[in-house]
């Protein structure tokens, strides 16, 4: 059954498409009825489903965790797992989850972000998406920049043999950025999740099996 919604006074066709998208998404429901704060907590379930990301962690990096939908997946799946997020959105307190309330991308905030760890990870994921601007190339330039960021953040932190996960836009990740992930991991593929919607143009790149640091 298909709920309707009147377009309200002041309200704009798009918002109201949206609201009506967001009433009548089975995610959205199966979030709200399971304790979710957000329906992308199902695309981590379903790409832990596929490469068993959660599998024995000890300690996760959650860039862009507002509102705090992956950490829960972490901790309902790896409860004995030390988590640590960053987002500059405010994020409501979750149980054995630090955050931190800043921008990722501000300098110093690798540096705390690696002290509220205290020690090495075991996976580094990040939803993180620059705000959109409406044109695809510098939508996708941006986005990819935060990928960057990430992985040279997880290049810092990661135990060997960890695992970054990381959304990009259509177009995947560039050729230059790709030999990058493939020189530090030994696997790297592309996927786009169930819940990730299909005329959404996300998908996220899974890089495994980190090599190490050179030093």
């Amino acid at each position: 059954m298909t709920t309707r919604l009147r377009t309200a006074k002041g309200r704009k066709v798009g918002s109201t498409k949206w609201l009506q998208r967001q009433l009548n998404d089975p995610y959205v429901k199966k979030a709200k009825a399971e304790g979710y704060r957000s329906r992308a907590a199902y695309k981590l379930l379903e790409l832990d489903e596929k490469f068993a990301l959660l599998k024995g962690v000890r300690a996760v990096v959650d860039l862009g965790i507002a509102p705090g939908g992956w950490s829960q997946v972490v901790r309902k799946k790896a409860p004995a797992a030390a988590v640590v997020g960053i987002d500059f959105l405010p994020t409501d307190p979750l149980p054995g989850v630090t955050i931190l309330q800043m921008d990722f991308t501000t300098e110093g905030a690798d540096e705390q972000l690696k002290a509220a760890l205290g020690g090495e990870a075991d996976l580094v994921l990040s939803d993180m998406a620059a705000n959109t601007v409406g044109h695809p190339q510098t939508d996708h330039l941006r986005t990819m920049g935060l990928v960057e960021l990430g992985l040279e953040f997880a290049k810092d932190v990661l135990k060997p043999g960890g695992a970054y996960v990381a959304k990009v836009l259509a177009g995947g990740t560039d050729n230059q950025l790709l030999a990058e992930l493939k020189q530090h991991f030994r696997t790297v593929k592309h996927a786009k999740p169930p819940a990730s919607r299909k005329d959404s143009s996300e998908w996220y790149v899974v890089a495994q099996g980190f090599k190490g640091r050179s030093d």
